[in-house]
């Protein structure tokens, strides 16, 4: 379980990203407190499950792996803060001089819109990752991988046709990536003090830092590609 548990992680936090956009996304407000994950997610429950069972046999984890996925909350009620979306679309759209901008609509769809992208190419660099990790076949694997991406895909615009592929300039690109706590974890790694005080203000768990990878942290090490995400037909 050691060496899968920090590759799961890195699964289910992007996939928490997803879920937490998507909702965001379903409201069609872009108005924070009109969020409801648990409302998004009960009629999407046989989706969510097919993803659940697609990172199982690509990564050929354990139930005592998958229960992570539990542990964390991600998809369970919970609200989602500003600081959130900030961090799941990596800061790309910087942070305002008055913190609370965060939540007007124009740049929570900003966050959204990117935070998409960028969650959906961790999702499929950690998804290859744990595959190659656990040996799992190309034709298995690459057939797994597929069907959970065209899911998150799906979640993450709600209505939609896919993810739209987009470029993003190479300095974005080497943007490092941090991640925010799950709902049921109470620290993680926060590259910037700026965003540990806006998390504060959010009402959000204390940060306390940590070593970039260290398994139990949310936080996926990988480079992002170029391409941010792909349509998948």
């Amino acid at each position: 379980m050691a060496r899968a548990e920090p590759l799961a992680r890195a699964i289910f936090a992007a996939l928490g990203g997803v879920v937490e956009i998507g909702a965001v996304r379903a409201t069609g407000t872009w108005l924070l407190p009109d969020v409801s994950v648990g409302a998004f997610l009960e009629p999407r429950q046989e989706d969510l499950g097919r993803l659940m069972e697609g990172v199982r046999v690509v990564g050929r984890f354990s139930n005592e792996v998958m229960a992570i996925a539990d542990a964390l909350g991600y998809f369970r009620d919970h609200e989602v803060p500003a600081a959130s979306l900030l961090l799941w679309s990596e800061g790309i759209t910087g942070v305002p001089e008055a913190p609370e901008r965060l939540e007007e609509p124009e740049l929570v769809r900003r966050m959204c819109r990117i935070g998409a992208d960028l969650q959906v190419t961790r999702l499929l660099q950690a998804l290859v990752t744990a595959a190659l990790a656990a040996g799992t076949g190309a034709g298995e694997g690459a057939v797994g991988i597929a069907e959970i991406l065209r899911v998150a895909c799906g979640l993450v615009e709600p209505g939609g046709a896919g993810v739209t592929l987009r470029r993003w300039p190479p300095h974005v690109a080497r943007r490092p990536p941090p991640r925010p706590p799950a709902p049921g974890v109470r620290h993680t790694r926060v590259g910037e003090g700026r965003l540990s005080g806006l998390r504060r203000r959010a009402g959000a768990a204390p940060v306390r830092g940590g070593a970039r990878g260290r398994p139990g942290l949310c936080l996926t090490c990988v480079t992002p590609g170029v391409f941010s995400s792909a349509r998948l037909a």
